[in-house]
């Protein structure tokens, strides 16, 4: 993806709607690429375009969100601070088969933040990213369906294999 795309994206997710005469701010060089870029994300379904009868206006999509959460996960800049703080977080995921998309891509996003499967569908991290999923979860509208907890206390023989994995 490119710099540009991401630019657009990160700009899209701060707001519910941006006009294309912001996004599109600089010089025609600039204003072409961005323009490109644009069209490409429209065309990838991470973002849609809206147009009034004044203004036209850009929005980020579901895709778009999922897209940007795995780009913020691929940044080193972005990522959150390693170091254990003593907390473990587990995630409880529980779609359906007609959600499976989504389902492939939540596992994808955990297994990038850090996660482990334990069982079928829980996942556990000492890594900090709860907020990162508790955002995914409303973007997703995932109710139940997706659990997010937050504890110090896992049974010794549990937290010796989980030692082992995350190497603490």
């Amino acid at each position: 993806m490119s710099s540009n795309s991401k630019k657009i994206l990160k700009k899209l997710a701060e707001s519910p709607a941006v006009s294309l005469y912001n996004l599109k701010e600089g010089d025609a060089k600039t204003a072409y690429a961005l323009s490109r870029s644009l069209k490409n994300l429209v065309k990838e379904n991470c973002a849609e375009i809206y147009r009034s009868e004044r203004q036209s206006y850009a929005k980020i999509t579901v895709k778009g969100k999922n897209k940007l959460n795995s780009l913020m996960l691929d940044g080193e800049t972005n990522l959150v601070n390693t170091n254990w703080d003593g907390f473990w977080r587990i995630i409880l995921l529980d779609l359906p088969e007609e959600r499976k998309p989504e389902r492939e891509s939540l596992r994808y996003l955990l297994k990038k933040a850090g996660f482990v499967c334990l069982k079928n569908s829980a996942w556990i991290s000492p890594f900090p990213f709860e907020h990162l999923f508790t955002n995914i979860k409303k973007d997703l509208g995932l109710t139940t369906e997706m659990m997010i907890i937050v504890t110090e206390f896992v049974d010794d023989e549990t937290k010796k294999f989980l030692f082992e994995t995350f190497g603490e």
